[in-house]
């Protein structure tokens, strides 16, 4: 998404004011035929309507009718690994891309993790890992960006430190059985951890905590993704008024 400058609107006003003030000049030149003339009326009008303008835009920037304000909101998918997360939150994040008044950024557990290759899996790394993203995901709040982010975030303490750090945390569960994960284990996670290759699998080695009270839950075993990326748009739309 392009952001229009100050410097670039500033460049935008004064060639458009040129071209204006040379196009009346030439054109009462061509009636009258007198350059004097042409040049004091390009000069007049050029002036008062800078004046004009100026006044109007002061007005206008009083008056709220028209302006949206969105408050930046955190979309938080959770759930065991190959539930869906992923592939929701990227429906979801297509769905809402098209609003050019909303800054969104997304966040996913592969991206991050391949910028910071070396945290571990163990309960402690997680929970440092967590609060690193709860940082990032503050500090794009406070640029007026809203985050969409997929994380397996099994323990409960760390979605509450996230949820109590950010603004308008919405937490999102994908359920789904332990076994329906492992049909979908199109990456082969599962059947590494039960032969060891893979250590601290949430499922497997490690519990997750089901969320307590969600603000939404997503049933992966009844319903499609796209389904449920409706389910999440169609919140997002109500509550935050698009």
């Amino acid at each position: 998404m392009y952001i229009e400058t100050k410097r670039r609107s500033l460049l935008k006003a004064i060639s458009w004011r040129i071209f204006a003030t040379a196009t009346t000049t030439i054109i009462v030149f061509a009636f009258f035929g007198r350059l004097d003339l042409a040049i004091a009326a390009g000069v007049v009008e050029s002036i008062t309507k800078i004046a004009i303008y100026f006044v109007h835009e002061r007005i206008w920037s009083n008056i709220k009718y028209g302006k949206k304000k969105i408050e930046p909101f955190v979309l938080w998918f959770t759930g065991l690994p190959l539930s869906g997360k992923t592939t929701i939150a990227d429906l979801v994040y297509k769905k809402l891309e098209k609003y050019d008044h909303l800054l969104l950024q997304r966040l996913d557990s592969r991206d991050i993790r391949e910028m910071i290759p070396e945290i571990g899996y163990s309960k402690d790394e997680r929970i440092l890992h967590l609060k690193r993203v709860a940082f990032l995901i503050k500090t794009l709040q406070s640029n007026s960006i809203s985050v969409i982010a997929s994380f397996v975030s099994p323990y409960e303490e760390i979605r509450e430190f996230i949820r109590n750090n950010t603004k308008n945390f919405i937490e999102i569960y994908v359920k789904a059985d332990l076994s329906t994960c492992m049909q979908r284990d199109y990456k082969g996670v599962y059947e590494k951890a039960k032969k060891g290759e893979i250590k601290n699998l949430t499922g497997i080695h490690e519990p997750y905590e089901e969320p307590k009270e969600p603000d939404l839950i997503l049933d992966t075993d009844k319903f499609s993704a796209e389904e449920l990326a409706d389910v999440v748009y169609n919140y997002i739309i109500q509550n935050f008024k698009l």
